[in-house]
């Protein structure tokens, strides 16, 4: 696959363009074998197929959760040198400028998606044909196409903030020239109507694992009205999920990280990934079925006896010597999160284990919820690990919706008690940790929960970030700049888009 990206929209679903003409008769495309857009959404299988085909850029966006780390003082870039994936290194010495690779293709990935979503939007009435396809459980299928666009949109707005907002078709070239950036307060306004009309028709339940649910557009609509503030909407719609008794935390926090552990009661929405069909593309960013942070994550130079579980990586995201600390004695998540692996080494002699020192910002410590392991990546193999990213997990919906509670215009710190601690039950093993503080002392511990909960799975800088704490909490960081990423150069020089203040 070849990696062409048209600026902006990367791709989307292209058709042929052909010219019509007369002579004596009505030109027949087909005349010639000539597939032209007609030939799309013919059939309820062709709507089904063309949904997957807007999941599929949620796996492309797998480096967004290291820039969620590395732009804290939760992780350090890590890797060979300090030009090893230079986009990342800057991101964490917050020297980024717009000309960053991974930024501009976090950006185009995001879009591609939108555009897929808006190609189904455009032809949910009648296809390209004119001709109404209807069939049982439609409205549902674009019940996941809505969460999809919605969870791009969101992924766009909380990277550049005011991001081109456009909604009823697939953009052209020459359109995408002309796009202007939304008002950040537009865009959320359209992902609520997006996860609105989807938690509408939604299922409860998926039969296919990974699929978008009723929950999941819920546990999403809840962030997004955690993000803006809308505390009492945020607290009502999470409690939805909450009350529905469809989730439970997993007993060993760990396990829930392990390929056993996907899409389990803890699951609200998983990324999928897959090895089945090894494809891959250097070029990327579609490299692959794959998950490709996991190979970023591991240890350089990794080997051992057969029976180690671990394998290879780059060294990149590594866990620091702050957020180490920052777990208290008896919390059980530190080892499921972070691997020190010459403490595993001197645990297991018998393993034989060698390494290679991360040569650049080494902590010693490795992010243990994605750490490579044996056997679970097929043909190329840094390109196709199965790890699926655990997007939205219950401990999450649980913390958001303690935060939102605690913060709603009449708070309920009862409530937000009942679900922080359900989570430090959890991490400790017993109620002795357990939380009775009231009002921005609770607040405060609810935040510090997410930082522990969340670890190394990208939240952090995005946390800090709206709650005004990333100032006084990173190393680096300006106010008034770093709160959003610089709009990649590549589209202010094609649209002309405004840049971000301070880039």
């Amino acid at each position: 696959m070849k990696n062409k990206f048209l600026p902006l929209l990367a791709g989307a679903l292209v058709v042929a363009s052909l010219s019509s003409c007369k002579k004596w008769i009505e030109y027949d495309p087909k005349e010639d074998f000539q597939i032209t857009e007609k030939n799309y959404l013919s059939s309820e299988s062709d709507y089904r197929t063309m949904t997957v085909s807007v999941y599929t850029p949620m796996q492309w966006l797998c480096r967004a959760p290291l820039i969620g780390d590395i732009a804290t003082n939760d992780a350090a870039s890590g890797g060979e040198n300090a030009s090893d994936v230079l986009a990342l290194q800057q991101i964490d010495d917050f020297t980024h400028t717009p000309v960053n690779n991974i930024l501009t293709e976090l950006w185009q990935e995001a879009y591609e998606g939108i555009n897929r979503a808006n190609y189904m939007h455009q032809y949910k009435q009648a296809n390209p044909a004119g001709k109404t396809i209807d069939f049982a459980g439609k409205d549902a299928l674009y019940g996941e196409v809505y969460f999809l666009r919605a969870y791009y949109y969101f992924h766009l707005v909380r990277f550049f903030g005011d991001v081109p907002l456009f909604v009823d078709k697939r953009l052209s070239l020459s359109e995408s020239r002309s796009l202007q950036r939304a008002p950040k307060a537009d865009v959320y306004a359209q992902i609520e109507r997006d996860l609105t009309a989807a938690i509408g028709v939604l299922p409860a339940v998926q039969v296919q694992k990974g699929r978008i649910t009723k929950y999941a557009a819920q546990a999403l609509l809840g962030k997004v009205y955690l993000y803006q503030n809308k505390f009492d909407n945020a607290a009502q719609t999470l409690e939805s999920v909450i009350t529905s008794n469809a989730f439970l935390l997993v007993t060993n926090f760990g396990s829930q990280f392990m390929a056993s552990g996907e899409n389990g009661t803890e699951s609200v929405f998983e990324i999928q990934h897959s090895n089945n069909s090894p494809y891959y593309n250097w070029g990327g960013p579609n490299r692959g079925q794959g998950n490709f942070m996991v190979q970023m994550v591991g240890v350089r130079g990794l080997n051992g006896s057969a029976l180690m579980p671990y394998a290879s990586g780059w060294s990149f995201n590594l866990p620091t010597a702050s957020l180490s600390n920052a777990f208290a004695a008896g919390d059980l998540r530190k080892s499921a999160t972070i691997l020190d692996i010459e403490a595993y080494k001197n645990a297991n002699p018998g393993l034989n284990i060698t390494y290679q020192v991360a040569p650049y910002k080494n902590t010693g410590m490795y992010n243990q919820k994605y750490h490579p392991r044996k056997g679970e990546t097929s043909g190329q193999i840094e390109l196709n690990y199965k790890n699926n990213i655990r997007a939205i997990r219950y401990a999450d919906v649980l913390l958001m919706a303690a935060e939102a509670f605690n913060r709603s215009a009449t708070p309920n710190d009862t409530k937000a008690q009942q679900y922080l601690n359900l989570v430090r039950v959890r991490a400790f093993g017993n109620t002795n940790n357990n939380i009775s503080a009231t009002g921005t002392t609770l607040r405060t511990a609810i935040w510090d929960e997410r930082r522990l909960e969340l670890a190394m799975e990208g939240e952090r800088f995005f946390d800090l970030v709206r709650t005004g704490q990333a100032a006084s909490k990173i190393t680096g960081f300006q106010t008034g700049k770093h709160e959003v990423f610089p709009i990649p150069q590549l589209e202010i020089d094609i649209s002309v888009l405004t840049q971000n203040s301070g880039y």
